[in-house]
């Protein structure tokens, strides 16, 4: 099940073998699975999704550039 939370500072991911790239400042849905955290957003007509470590996302947390709503 999905929750709602906000990007407020720089999270990024890596698409493939790329580089980090940054996801907007904004609303996002977090689904948690067992290795990941896939995050999900909207930018007008675009959707956008990406998967991360659970580590990184839950230092993103902690560090405050993400907060979870309750």
């Amino acid at each position: 099940m999905a929750q709602k939370a906000q990007i407020v500072g720089k999270v990024e991911y890596r698409s493939g073998d790329g580089p980090n790239v940054e996801i907007r400042p904004g609303p996002v849905e977090v689904t948690i699975a067992v290795n990941d955290a896939t995050l999900s957003w909207t930018d007008e007509e675009t959707h956008g999704s990406a998967a991360i470590p659970l580590t990184d996302f839950n230092r993103y947390v902690a560090e405050g550039l993400i907060k979870l709503e309750n």
